[in-house]
């Protein structure tokens, strides 16, 4: 059994090569620009938001908080009038990316490292490429790319905007594990 230390240069390698991949597919490929609609009426909704006051975080309308509160005629009634609003709001008009690209890095790093502890124990110095490959390959795309389905389950997101970021887990997991079998010590 390696030391996971001993696995610094594919863990650091990987994360580097998907944090690129990802810049390049989501600055220069197409297929993300239709993940979200453009609001209809979208200035009126912002600015009535806005008066709202309504402090960062994430909401649920109609909300209920028990079973018991489902069951409620004025809850029934709410659901059934619509609509149904998961909303992410932020109330502040930071543009600035780099907060996010720093979080995005260290998320990708510790995928790697993650990676690298599974296959540490598996794998002794100088396994084959194809058995690094796979393994890691499988550990990567279950860390990349198997929790997105969940936003289409429970939050209505559109299925083919969750295939596309199961694609996207998947060119991941390939890279990341391209490099661990590169990598992997002799």
């Amino acid at each position: 059994m390696l030391p996971v230390a001993s696995l610094w240069l594919p863990i650091l390698v990987s994360a580097v090569i998907v944090f690129l991949a990802s810049w390049i597919v989501h600055m220069f490929l197409p297929y993300h620009r239709s993940d979200f609609a453009r609001l209809p009426q979208e200035d009126a909704v912002l600015d009535a938001l806005r008066s709202l006051n309504i402090p960062t975080g994430q909401y649920l309308a109609p909300y209920a908080n028990t079973a018991a509160q489902m069951q409620q005629p004025e809850y029934v009634e709410k659901r059934k009038r619509g609509p149904t609003l998961f909303l992410t709001l932020t109330t502040s008009g930071e543009t600035g990316m780099g907060k996010s690209l720093l979080q995005w890095f260290i998320y990708v790093l510790v995928i790697s490292l993650f990676a690298a502890c599974l296959a540490q124990l598996a794998f002794a110095a100088g396994a084959p490429y194809p058995a690094v490959f796979k393994f890691v390959g499988i550990a990567a795309f279950m860390a990349y790319a198997l929790g997105h389905p969940h936003q289409s389950i429970w939050y209505r997101q559109k299925w083919s905007v969750t295939a596309k970021y199961v694609v996207d887990g998947l060119i991941y997991a390939l890279l990341t594990a391209g490099v661990f079998g590169w990598l992997w010590p002799r």
